[in-house]
């Protein structure tokens, strides 16, 4: 635009200027003329602009035309480029929203992962320590347990009894461990108490002395034994473990029901002792 301004300041030549400033003069001078007399030559001459003057004024107003088409054809090429570029940084910017939207909505989604696990870790917690707690019961009753036990019993779940841990909150061991370990005891006792058993084992006959007898456990209740000189005795759980006494009155039948076990004998009821507490 300073181009254009700079195109419209023309210059009145030297000549015009020098008519301009003559002019007020002569007309002046022309005051004391007669009136009606006409203009001086030299007056017009300055009034009107030569041929030259006006071809010069017409090549610079052309020139200011081009120079203005010029400047509107650059300015709208400009214009387009730099709705090009608008409209190119519109779609980035619509890209980038939707990229942005995107990862919100991942970052929400990801936040809502994240409270779903720290609830299940938190409901995990309780029931790891809902879980230990019982197992800490358990293995308290287990070890109470075994001490009723009997002999041949105790020496197959020995294995799973010595991995009881013995101070729970200091143990590495975890719940589910320690509930398997329990259920394995569980599983052989209750096997035990549901089956009749035939064992040789060292036991305290009446005399005092100490002789291999041959043992029928009758589950986990009640058991009967009988040594090669036929002495025989009964045997039940209590608290501190198997009490054993002697059962002279019941050595035959208890001899008999060895030999159908044993199957020596054909199956027949056997009558024997049994105390119900």
């Amino acid at each position: 635009m300073q181009r254009i301004l700079n195109v419209f300041r023309v210059r009145v030549p030297a000549r015009a200027a020098a008519a301009g400033v003559l002019a007020p003069a002569l007309a002046a001078l022309s005051i004391g003329a007669p009136q009606g007399a006409p203009p001086a030559d030299a007056a017009d001459a300055a009034r009107q602009p030569t041929l030259e003057e006006t071809r010069l004024t017409l090549a610079k107003w052309i020139e200011t035309q081009q120079i203005i088409a010029k400047e509107r054809n650059d300015w709208q090429q400009g214009k387009e480029i730099l709705q090009g570029r608008i409209d190119l940084v519109g779609k980035e910017v619509g890209v980038l929203k939707e990229r942005i939207r995107q990862s919100e909505e991942a970052v929400a989604q990801s936040d809502r992962k994240r409270d779903e696990l720290l609830a299940q870790d938190a409901e995990l917690k309780t029931l790891g320590e809902q879980l230990a707690t019982a197992a800490t019961v358990m293995e308290e009753q287990i070890r109470s347990l075994v001490k009723q036990l009997p002999d041949p019993v105790k020496g197959r779940i020995a294995p799973l009894v010595e991995r009881i841990p013995a101070d729970p909150a200091a143990t590495r061991v975890t719940p589910a461990e320690r509930f398997q370990n329990v259920l394995g005891i569980l599983n052989e006792v209750n096997k035990a108490n549901s089956e009749i058993s035939v064992a040789y084992e060292i036991r305290t006959l009446a005399d005092g002395s100490s002789s291999e007898v041959q043992v029928i456990y009758l589950g986990l209740a009640q058991a009967y034994f009988l040594s090669p000189k036929g002495e025989a005795g009964i045997g039940r759980p209590t608290e501190d473990g198997w009490k054993w006494e002697p059962a002279p009155g019941a050595a035959d039948q208890i001899l008999l029901a060895l030999e159908v076990i044993e199957g020596k004998h054909v199956p027949t009821f056997v009558p024997l002792p049994i105390k119900i507490r």
